[in-house]
Parts: structure tokens; sequence; C-alpha cells
């Protein structure tokens, strides 16, 4: 991959101070239904989780079709064009760069040929070891198309293909190490596989006779499936004519659920691994409000990431909740970067304050993260330029110091400004009143016994995987 900080800063990531999304994948086996059509609203539900490409390889029990391209799932896909692609099996993929350049080449759903006919795979997540099995693979003679960690796992299946599929998934499972949610088809099966850490979500759920397989619950709610429960760590979900199986890869040991995607990654609909999205979200703030007293007149979210934080904070604290900033919901993706002469206009784009709420209040306004601190600031002093008294800073996370290599871009390190600052001079240089971080026992806490189960590596650089590998990048560039 290259170097995804450079260009979501010249994009406008000095302006909108986020991690990014990763990626989402969809799946359904459903004799009888357009899976086609389903899969596009599946993706819709999904669209949080990438914005960079989308596609949808579809199989008819003969052949598998492909329809993919650049941008949200409404530019990437004909909507139209969807009737020609006919079958009774789908995956789809909405796609985050966190390895692999943006381009077309890279989009997924990637279909490929082997010795056991096409197959069809979307990956959410980042290998850690992807440079030791790309060289390897490189001696051996395999050809690469796409920058993209996926298509190793794509070479070393077509590798294994000398026994059952399965068996070729099993063994590629032992070679790759890292985060991976598959969605894989075949021209008569889907298959669901989680890593052993189960470090990113996947999802079963069932609509009537058919079966679904995808990142999020959301997604599941959109096309009228039930949630039927997680794919376990390690598990691999076959769904073919004979209904469904399940294999077990490898026995559940240290589970490393990612724990941003609930303070921010995952839709608040979501039910992933056993919690609502929201309601962990709403004790973070109830718990931010008990470790932060402040004596303050109104309590505001930076939309929409830190509404529900911002409720919880107001119910535990009793201080009023209000609606301060509003959010330009029209601003994509790819708006322009103002000019150097113009550097506060890119926040003014996205949020505009609400002076009347303002003017005069002691505000405590409460978002999920920060990363570069450069939004933060510049979000306190449009709250100080419409009248307001005070403002303080609430994170509804504890400070991210350490890049992630499992999927979300944090950027490199030395751009975190908790690695390179304490509390106190983060406060002073986003120039609030008062700066508090959820704490990391705080934020556990949440999860009552389950404590144990998630990766918390971003926070405190406890890497559940060995990262020796990626060069301190979590990247590598297809040369």
């Amino acid at each position: 991959m290259t170097g995804r900080c450079a260009k979501s800063l010249a994009e406008g990531g000095h302006a909108w101070d986020k991690l990014k999304e990763e990626c989402g994948v969809f799946g359904i086996y459903g004799a009888g239904l357009d899976v086609a059509r389903l899969t596009y609203y599946g993706l819709y539900a999904l669209q949080h989780r990438g914005q960079e490409s989308a596609g949808i390889a579809v199989a008819d029990g003969r052949r598998i079709q492909l329809q993919k391209g650049m941008g949200l799932a409404s530019e990437a896909i004909d909507l139209e064009g969807l009737s020609s692609l006919q079958g009774h099996i789908a995956i789809g993929h909405v796609r985050y760069s966190t390895t692999g350049s943006s381009h077309l080449v890279n989009a997924q759903p990637l279909v490929f040929r082997c010795s056991r006919g096409m197959i069809g795979l979307a990956h959410n997540g980042n290998l850690t070891n992807v440079n030791t099995l790309r060289s390897q693979l490189f001696s051996n003679g395999s050809v690469f198309q796409s920058s993209t960690d996926s298509e190793v796992i794509v070479n070393l299946i077509a590798r294994y293909s000398q026994g059952s599929l399965i068996d070729s998934i099993m063994k590629t499972m032992i070679d790759i190490k890292g985060a991976y949610s598959l969605v894989i088809i075949t021209e008569k099966s889907l298959i669901g596989v989680r890593d052993p850490h189960g470090f990113r979500p996947l999802c079963l759920g069932r609509r009537g006779d058919a079966y679904v397989l995808a990142s999020e619950s959301c997604a599941l709610d959109t096309v009228g499936a039930e949630l039927v429960r997680d794919v376990e760590p390690g598990e691999i979900i076959i769904i073919d004519e004979n209904g469904l199986t399940s294999r077990k890869a490898f026995q559940s040991g240290n589970r490393a659920h990612c724990i941003f995607e609930y303070v921010y990654i995952a839709r608040p609909d979501s039910r992933i691994d056993g919690f609502n999205v929201n309601k962990v979200r709403r004790e973070m703030g109830r718990q931010l409000a008990r470790e932060y007293r402040v004596d303050a007149d109104i309590v505001i979210p930076v939309p929409d990431s830190g509404k529900t934080a911002a409720w919880g904070f107001a119910l535990e604290s009793g201080i009023p909740y209000e609606e301060g900033l509003m959010k330009n919901r029209y601003i994509g993706r790819t708006f322009i970067q103002p000019s150097q002469n113009n550097r506060d206009l890119g926040v003014k784009l996205k949020l505009n304050p609400v002076r009347d709420v303002l003017a005069g209040k002691r505000v405590v306004v409460v978002d999920d993260s920060i990363v570069r601190g450069t939004t933060s600031g510049k979000i306190v002093k449009l709250i100080r330029d419409s009248g307001a008294k005070e403002v303080h800073f609430l994170l509804s996370s504890p400070p991210i110091k350490k890049s992630c290599f499992y999927g979300i871009d944090t950027s490199n390190e030395e751009e975190l400004i908790a690695a390179k600052k304490n509390v106190e001079e983060i406060r002073q240089y986003i120039g609030a009143d008062g700066l508090h971080y959820l704490s990391l026992e705080g934020l556990l806490g949440v999860f009552g016994e389950n404590q144990a189960v998630f990766c918390t590596a971003c926070f405190n650089g406890d890497y559940p995987v060995d990262i020796s590998d990626t060069n301190g990048s979590g990247k590598y560039v297809l040369e």
C-alpha cells in the first residue's frame, strides 16, 4: 500500500481529522431471490465502512459475473445493470484501502480462475505478514495484478487447490496472520471466514430459506434478514445446496475484537459480538461523566460520531443535552481542501455552530477521539467564536498513541498527537478549558466481564499478533 496518510491529508485529512474506516463485506445465498439487488442494498447499509470503491459478484451455478467501480455504491454500481447479474449467490464489498492504493484494479470482490473453477473473494482486514508471503509467492512464480493483501489470500487459496476448497482455505488460514473477515463465492457456494482472533466483525443472518453474511447486523436489517449469530473466530461457514455447515479451522484462542468498532467504526444500530453498539456508546458517555465532574450549562456532541456518548454524559451528569453544531450532510468525501489562506473553511463547510445555543454558555463537547488534533482545535475555536464562555472537550476513548495494523488506518505514529504530547499539552494545543479522555479501565469496564476479549493496541501498543513484518506501517507497495 502507498502512503494513505499523505492522501488523506491532501483530500481533507486536516479538515476532518478522523480515523479512516476499513471495509465492509456482504454475502447472500438465496434461491429465487434477486441476490444482486439485495447485495446492493446491503452495501448501502455498510457504506460507512468504505467509500473508495464498491463491487458485486454473482454466481448462478455455472459462472461468476462481476460489476465493480470507484466511488460510493451508488456511483460504482449501475443499478439498472444489475438485472444482467442473474444467479442465486452473491457477495459484495465496499472499500477503504488499508493495503493497496485507491485504483479500480484494487476494487473488490476479486474474481479469479483456478484448477477448481471460478472463485470470488471480498476481504475486510489487514494481513501483518503480507510482505513475507508476497515474496514467497513471487519466488514460486505467482503473478500479482493488484497491490492488495487480498490478492495474497487469493494466490494462497489457488496454490493449495489440490484438495477441497475448504482444505485450501484452512491451509491458507495457517499461513496468513493478522485481521481478516472474508466472504468467498464459488459457482455453487457461499463461504464466510473469520480470523482466529476475531479482529474484524462478521455475522450470520437468515431470511426465510436464504442465508446472509455481513460485516454488521445493520446490513441484515436492511435486506429483511434476522441475526442468527456472529461467526466465531477461526470459523468457516459453508452455505450451499445442502444448507449450512460449519468448520472450525482454529480453536478459539485469545480473542482480540477491535474495540474501535464500538468507539467509532460501526453503525450505532448494529449488534457486534453480543453487544449493541448504541448502548455501549451511551455507557461510554455515562462513564465519562463519572470520571470528569464539571460545572457546565450544556452538553453538545460533535456530529455524528459523538452523539450517543454525549447523550449518555448528559443522562449521567444531569447537564442538559443540546445540538450546538449542525452537520452539512452534503459535503462528501471528495470536497476540496481549502487553501492555506483559509484553513478554517474546511471545518465550516462541514459544521455550523448554533449561536443561540452556545452564546454565554459553559459547554461540554463530546467526540469519540482525537487523531492529529487539527480538527478538534478548529471546533473549539468555532464554539468560542459563537460566544461560549468555556469549552470542555471530552473523548469517549483513551488517547490514540499507536498505529493499527489490523485494518484501520490510524496514520503513522508520528502523526498521532497523543504519541507526542501529554493531555495538558493537547489541551493547550486545541485551546480548550478542559480536556478529558475516557480511561482505558473505564472503556473496558463498559463491557463487564468481557474485558479481556478486545484489541486495545491503538491505546497501549499491546499488539495481539506480531507486527515485525510490517516495517512499522502495516502497508506494502507493489513494485
